[in-house]
């Protein structure tokens, strides 16, 4: 969730923009038909085109690799950063746009040469020397400095660079990554990540992937994070925290990183020592785990109020419990190895990371699917879980609502129920597999559910995600 949002749903007490036509007048477009290509359409859109988020993301090029080099200060609260950008265009660019809210930004270039900026609320829109032909590969680099602050997301949480009493929780779903790094910022566009993270000695600086190289010199130590495999720039992480570490290889040859707050030690210890055989079996249900890397981050941050599935290292404002640990790594194939393309979609990462929960507690004692889903159904058409249908939220105000953890779970197991376990695990392991590493949406999971299953499951699709209110009695 944004318990990847929001803390994981639990099984009976579940958790806790449109898009702009403009008409071109006829002998304005002449004009515009007449001047060629090279001077009409040649500007990078300010948005991907996510109905609920307009102004995420950028057009016109994909960001290939971002190379992040900060230094923080959680005394001051200061950033200084430089980002490294080596993109693609997409299409002949005489300008395009970066998402960068705050920070002041000190310089820019375009390979190497100096290129003019100007900021225009969210957006960092630059405009190169010389233009850029589609297909060809050039290099962003962004100097900024300043106090980071997180965003308020339409459903008045936070996201972003949060800071805390020794440093900073830094978790960026939906919106947070621009807060702290000029972004191609919307799920559409994954990247590999080098980040490196300077902060007094004493503190950690925790990210994405393996670690591939720590030193400390003058009072200061230097964290170096590599993640190899895509992400998309909301699952990114510079976690700074006075920390304990443990670091760990599994028989499968994954690499442990877990970052602990004091505070919380104690109470997550018997929680994290579970995670390689909650890793094994989700590995066993889902298919091999996406991932180089693993851990966790167990920050103290009382004021957040949520876990999030950052890649490779969930993050956690408090000492998780074992559903939610079940729940953040279940992330890891759905939602960060396949990725959304619409936020609209986000029930394909909350509902699935929510069934994996019912069917952890299914495999390890507790109680069925079919009993969660039993209680769940019991409560009354007036319950906040019929308040909009999953498939189809309505605002980025409900992506973290119940209906889209719980109904969504509820769907699947009606799914399930539907073709018969079998046939229901082949599924789930063939979305996993068939977009390992890319993006998935709901018409393409329910085109690979009715083709592995050879029936017509549109009635089905059609009731629990998208038709309001309380489904007919299943």
């Amino acid at each position: 969730m944004r318990q990847s949002r929001r803390k994981a749903p639990r099984p009976t007490t579940v958790l806790r923009r449109e898009v702009l036509t403009v008409t071109v007048p006829v002998a304005l477009a002449a004009l515009l038909a007449a001047a060629g290509p090279a001077s009409a359409g040649t500007g990078g859109a300010p948005g991907a085109g996510d109905p609920y988020f307009p102004l995420a993301g950028n057009g016109g090029y994909h960001v290939e690799h971002y190379g992040l080099t900060l230094r923080y200060d959680p005394t001051s609260r200061h950033l200084d950063g430089t980002a490294v950008l080596t993109a693609r265009a997409t299409q002949h660019l005489t300008r395009f746009d970066l998402d960068l809210n705050g920070l002041k930004v000190t310089g820019l270039t375009v390979d190497h040469v100096k290129a003019d900026h100007r900021r225009d609320g969210q957006e960092l829109v630059v405009t190169p020397r010389r233009a850029l032909h589609k297909g060809e590969e050039f290099r962003v680099t962004v100097t900024y400095s300043g106090t980071p602050k997180p965003v308020t997301d339409p459903d008045g949480s936070l996201d972003g660079w949060i800071p805390t009493d020794d440093g900073a929780f830094v978790a960026g779903e939906p919106q947070g990554a621009m807060t702290w790094f000029p972004a191609n910022n919307h799920p559409k566009d994954k990247s590999s990540y080098d980040i490196t993270v300077t902060v007094p000695v004493g503190h950690s600086a925790v990210s994405n992937g393996v670690l591939v190289g720590q030193r400390t010199a003058q009072g200061r130590t230097t964290f170096h994070w590599r993640q190899r495999e895509p992400m998309a720039a909301y699952l990114a992480t510079a976690t700074v925290g006075k920390f304990k570490v443990e670091q760990y290889t599994t028989r499968d040859g994954i690499r442990v990183y877990n970052a602990v707050d004091p505070r919380e030690a104690s109470e997550a210890a018997p929680v994290l020592k579970k995670l390689p055989s909650v890793l094994e079996w989700e590995s066993k249900l889902f298919g091999p785990y996406p991932f180089r890397a693993a851990g966790s981050i167990v920050d103290h941050a009382p004021d957040v109020g949520y876990a999030l599935e950052t890649q490779s290292r969930p993050l956690y404002d408090s000492a998780p419990d074992l559903s939610t640990l079940v729940h953040e790594n279940a992330h890891q194939w759905f939602g960060d190895s396949v990725s959304l393309t619409s936020w609209k979609d986000i029930w394909l990462n909350e509902g699935f990371a929510t069934y994996a929960e019912w069917l952890y507690s299914e495999q390890h004692g507790g109680d069925s699917a079919q009993k969660t889903f039993d209680a769940l159904y019991a409560r009354p058409a007036s319950d906040d879980l019929w308040a909009f249908p999953p498939g189809d939220p309505g605002s980025g105000e409900n992506i973290f609502g119940t209906p889209v953890y719980a109904r969504g779970a509820m769907a699947l197991h009606e799914l399930r129920t539907a073709v018969g376990d079998r046939t229901f695990f082949g599924i789930l392991r063939a979305w996993a597999g068939e977009h390992r590493y890319g993006h998935g949406t709901t018409a393409q999971f329910v085109r690979l559910a009715e083709r592995q299953s050879g029936k017509n499951l549109d009635r089905l699709f059609t009731t629990w995600l998208y038709a309001p209110g309380k489904p007919n009695n299943p």
